[in-house]
């Protein structure tokens, strides 16, 4: 792979899958991949998980490591043509170019805005680094996707399915806050790509995501139906696509005990942080059913398999 932002940059899913398995079931195996290599974390917004999975992943594989926030004083400029005498002290030109001098794998994590939607779906500071960049680079999370938090997802689905096609639904929760689509974009577009399920998108009216991710045939608004049999419930909050970033009080879209008694026996799944008992209930996270640890855990090995790829 020469870069890795999208279900699409993957030639085989299940491969990749195999390659995180295996790298879960002996970590250090491959440590021979980064040895006098560069791994460089660019974030444009913060992170738990990500950042700390990556880096054990790039370190396990042997390689060095540097993150750096870029969230803070030093703006980068991204429009070409702009009279820099404002905020922004470099150019996208020239940051791409230098830190790819400085690494062997530009790993790098950017945020929508959610005021507006051309341009957040325009993807501009994942596209610019990958159009400046002479190194792979890899996706934390752009504005619009989140692929290796899917491919972590698929990792994890394929280890505890039951049968060999399985029913997950992905539902909406509550939230306090808005939040980005990037996430359940991801999810069903690798859901769909993998074939390997049956995917069902539980929203309520006006939350549907974009027809690219999520075409109609695969949406429903009721989400007790959608439950019904299901084996996985993965649930994740999205502000609104069509009227874009905004979000709307609905309290009895949490999961509960009640609402998890529809499915088959399901697993539930979110891929952290959570808030307690206003997207899912205490009962339900902490359930033996619950698998928002596992999911946790392989984010490392998601990260290593894409980074042993490209080392």
């Amino acid at each position: 792979m020469k870069q890795f932002l999208s279900v699409s940059d993957v030639p085989d899913i299940n491969a990749l899958i195999a390659k995180a398995a295996a790298h879960k079931a002996a970590p250090f195996a491959s440590s021979h991949l980064g040895q006098q290599k560069m791994v460089i974390n660019l974030f444009f917004n913060s992170s738990l998980r990500t950042r700390m999975s990556t880096e054990k992943a790039a370190r396990q594989l042997g390689a060095d490591v540097i993150t750096y926030d870029a969230s803070g004083g030093w703006g980068i400029e991204f429009e070409d043509g702009t009279i820099m005498n404002a905020n922004t002290a470099e150019h996208v030109r020239e940051a791409a170019g230098v830190l790819s001098q400085y690494c062997d794998v530009l790993c790098v994590r950017s945020f929508p805005t959610l005021t507006d939607k051309e341009a957040d779906y325009a993807d501009r500071i994942m596209k610019a680094f990958v159009k400046y960049a002479s190194v792979p680079v890899v996706s934390m999370e752009s504005a619009t996707r989140h692929p290796l938090q899917s491919l972590t997802d698929c990792l994890t689905i394929s280890e505890h399915r039951r049968t060999a096609r399985p029913k997950v639904v992905l539902t909406w929760a509550p939230h306090p806050r808005r939040l980005p689509q990037c996430v359940a974009n991801s999810f069903a577009e690798w859901m769909q790509a993998w074939g390997e399920v049956d995917l069902i998108i539980a929203n309520p009216e006006g939350f549907d995501l974009a027809p690219a991710f999520a075409p109609k045939s695969i949406v429903s608004h009721n989400q007790a139906e959608a439950f019904a049999g299901a084996d996985f419930i993965y649930a994740k909050n999205w502000s609104a696509y069509d009227d874009y970033g905004a979000t709307a009080d609905l309290p009895d879209w949490i999961i509960d005990e009640q609402k998890m008694a529809l499915t088959n026996d399901a697993f539930f799944m979110h891929c952290l942080p959570v808030r307690r008992n206003m997207v899912v209930s205490d009962a339900v996270i902490d359930s033996p059913n619950s698998l928002v640890l596992q999911q946790a855990n392989n984010r490392t090995w998601a990260a290593q398999a894409v980074l042993g790829s490209m080392l």
